[in-house]
């Protein structure tokens, strides 16, 4: 999946999480606001830390995504080693919530035909994303006006946003932007719900 319906005016929220920088839960509450859902894709370190976070997200709706363990390019390691970073996490949170994940996004957006093939046979749909932006440098965050442009700029039907959850200006401007994504005349919709 990187791309929706063109003819929809659906679009699909996406979050990374490889730690939290303390911005999660008012991005959850955000959501739950506006009543709509997102994805967030975590890696071990994130479920490891932040055990409470993710329990809230699966809780509130939300799906939780594979970012696999170590979040290592996955085109580098070994099928067997795709496999364990990959699987672990699966177990792991299976062990902890009883949830099932199905979705992943490769560390990096790096992948190769052999690796979808190895995260095809694991069960798992890969999730990429058609828009994006420098928002992951907690050093470098340009602004909220800068964020707000970026992200409103950049909606299109079938639109599968991709923010990361360390950033400041995105978790502050995200209400307005979903708001005016409402406005825009898009419908926010679930990976589950996804149309190609």
């Amino acid at each position: 999946m990187c791309l929706g319906n063109k003819e929809k005016k659906y679009v699909y929220l996406t979050f990374d999480e490889g730690y939290e920088a303390g911005y999660t839960e008012k991005i959850l509450e955000t959501l739950k606001e506006n009543e709509i859902t997102a994805t967030f894709f975590i890696t071990a370190h994130y479920l490891n830390t932040q055990e409470e976070l993710v329990k809230k997200m699966i809780e509130n709706g939300n799906i939780v995504g594979n970012h696999t363990v170590n979040h290592k390019s996955m085109p580098t390691i070994s099928n067997e080693k795709i496999k364990e970073e990959v699987m672990n996490l699966h177990t792991s949170i299976y062990e902890k919530f009883g949830y099932e994940m199905k979705y992943i996004r490769p560390p990096m957006g790096e992948y190769s035909e052999r690796t979808l093939n190895e995260t095809n046979k694991l069960g798992y749909t890969t999730v990429m994303w058609s828009f994006a932006y420098d928002d992951w440098n907690e050093d470098k965050q340009k602004g909220e006006e800068y964020a707000k442009e970026k992200i409103l700029k950049n909606v299109h039907n079938g639109a599968i946003i991709l923010l990361h959850g360390n950033s400041r200006d995105n978790t502050n401007v995200l209400d307005y932007c979903v708001k005016e994504i409402k406005n825009m005349g898009y419908e926010f919709k679930s990976l589950d719900e996804f149309e190609r």
